[in-house]
């Protein structure tokens, strides 16, 4: 049986000397001697954001945007506080999760030390969460069928809090993927704010993957004008310049700041 002689830190009992240098080697990488991939992408982080809003920055001059019409969302998600506190002290604020529990483990005391971050909920809400998601976060983005809107509703009267609201659009109509078919969009919106009292200011789409984004960010953009909402979340980390150049205000970005998860 291999075991570690306590009398000594670098022994293995049971073993070669050559066998025994492997398995040292192995307990200086797991206890954190080594550099860890946390530290590599802490590390890496604020150069990335740098690069992104430099990016975001050139695509509003070629789309003749204002500059700073454009809102930068860092995509959180996976990542530990740890990995987010470079984001945050390089400035960034706004940032998006897609689990309300998972938010709720790290936002609390990140929102208690930085009262000028912004939270965004991107993923689905199911409506045992509306509770949850009405306390922590300050934009809701997936509002996608009236059980969802009526339970947002209550939520924000019981508890005197109105975060902003988004209406999300299934702008592919593909089956695996949450949202309001792009053909009930706009009567949907109607319906959040006749029937629940809801001030929805956008709608949010993810496009189908490997496909052309362009049209279905023409697609949202039509949308939006037709239910007279002024915001759209559209872009990701592999195509926000294109939907910068199609009107989006605000981009949703992960992997091109905190590295693949």
């Amino acid at each position: 049986m291999l075991r570690r002689d306590a009398r000594s830190s670098g022994t293995w009992s049971g073993c070669s000397p050559w066998i025994a240098s492997i398995f040292n080697f192995f307990v200086v990488l797991t206890s954190g001697e080594a550099l860890t991939t946390a530290d590599s992408v802490s590390a890496e982080a604020p150069a990335r954001l740098k690069k992104v809003r430099e990016n975001i920055a050139k695509a509003e001059r070629e789309a003749m945007r204002a500059a700073g019409s454009v809102t930068l969302v860092a995509v959180s998600k996976t990542f530990g506080a740890d990995m987010i506190r470079p984001v945050l002290a390089a400035g960034q604020r706004v940032f998006g999760e897609n689990r309300v529990q998972e938010a709720q483990a790290k936002w609390p005391a990140l929102k208690a030390e930085f009262p000028d971050i912004e939270l965004h909920l991107i993923g689905p809400l199911q409506s045992n969460k509306a509770r949850d998601a009405v306390a922590l976060f300050d934009v809701i983005e997936t509002v996608d069928r009236d059980k969802i809107a009526a339970e947002l509703a209550k939520e924000m009267r019981k508890q005197a809090r109105s975060p902003r609201l988004y209406v999300q659009v299934n702008i592919g109509s593909e089956s695996q993927k949450a949202g309001i078919d792009p053909k009930e969009a706009v009567a949907f919106v109607a319906r959040c704010r006749e029937q629940h009292g809801l001030a929805i200011e956008g709608l949010m789409c993810i496009p189908p993957a490997d496909e052309n984004p362009g049209p279905y960010f023409a697609l949202l953009e039509k949308l939006a004008r037709q239910a007279a909402v002024e915001r759209l979340s559209m872009g990701m980390s592999g195509d926000y310049e294109t939907a910068i150049a199609f009107g989006a205000t605000s981009v949703r970005v992960g992997s091109a700041i905190f590295g693949q998860r």
